[in-house]
């Protein structure tokens, strides 16, 4: 009976190392699939994800090195790892696909943007005439630039700006330039709003000069 138990307990020891010591491919290959997926996916738009998942295939492979390298096989971290591996792996797919999303939203808004100034520019009248200055209804103040500020560097900056029907600047460029001081200025301008300009009753863009002056 004895005899019996022990050979039983050589047997069942002899299962277990013998699973530990199976080489865990199919788990290896969908981590590196996984990761090739990323590579395609991520690589342009989630960087960082995919770097990790990098990494996490790195040291899955470090690991299977160890232990191709052992006379008695242990693959049980090696599985693990390559669980991770793959995981981040998808993470990073996963991430890819938002980022490539949002980048796609941003530049067609951005287009949608630049195709409605640049309507509104070839409809604008310019202030003269009939046409006067339209009203400003809020002022932004310009933030001076610290390092101008400290420069004594004042002046003014001249403006050209598209005030559109519903009285908000659609568009604004620097005419006349002091180099410290231009994005201040066009960073406060874009924010003024007036009241919208009537021709014939009806609200139009129009076209105005602004100067911002600068004290130091």
């Amino acid at each position: 009976m004895q005899v019996t138990k022990f050979s039983g307990l050589i047997f069942a020891l002899a299962l277990t190392t013998a699973a530990c010591g199976t080489r865990p491919t199919a788990e290896i290959d969908s981590a590196r699939e996984a990761l090739d997926r990323a590579a395609s996916t991520a690589g342009q738009y989630a960087a960082e994800s995919l770097k990790t998942a990098q990494d996490a295939t790195a040291a899955m492979d470090a690991e299977l090195a160890v232990q191709e390298a052992k006379w008695f096989k242990s693959y049980d971290r090696a599985k693990a790892l390559a669980a991770d591996a793959r995981v981040a792996s998808e993470k990073a797919v996963a991430d890819g696909i938002a980022s490539r999303e949002r980048a796609e939203a941003a530049a067609a808004k951005a287009k949608a943007a630049a195709e409605a100034r640049a309507k509104l520019m070839t409809t604008a009248v310019r202030v003269g005439g009939a046409i006067r200055n339209p009203v400003k209804v809020k002022d932004v103040a310009p933030e001076y630039p610290p390092v101008a500020k400290s420069a004594r560097v004042g002046g003014v900056v001249q403006l050209q700006a598209t005030i559109g029907p519903d009285g908000k600047v659609a568009d604004a460029e620097v005419v006349k330039s002091v180099p410290l001081l231009d994005q201040a200025a066009l960073d406060a301008v874009r924010q003024w709003e007036y009241k919208p300009t009537l021709v014939k009753g009806v609200p139009v863009p129009v076209i105005v000069n602004i100067a911002v002056n600068f004290k130091p």
